[in-house]
């Protein structure tokens, strides 16, 4: 993979502590701390995991 995707950053910045994840981006703090350094490969395989956040959350029964 060649192309740099963009950053998932919503500006919503806020971590929700139960689950660790950014309430924007659904990244961790350290998928967010790291971004700037990760290779391309590293960010799609980033990108991959929050779709698939993305998609459990989408599709779990409300609370």
């Amino acid at each position: 993979m060649t192309d740099d995707p963009p950053s998932p950053c919503t500006l919503v910045c806020t971590i929700d502590r139960p689950s660790g994840l950014c309430l924007g981006c659904q990244r961790t703090l350290d998928e967010i701390a790291g971004w700037s350094q990760a290779s391309v490969d590293e960010k799609h395989a980033i990108l991959a995991r929050v779709a698939s956040r993305r998609a459990t959350l989408t599709s779990a029964p409300p609370r």
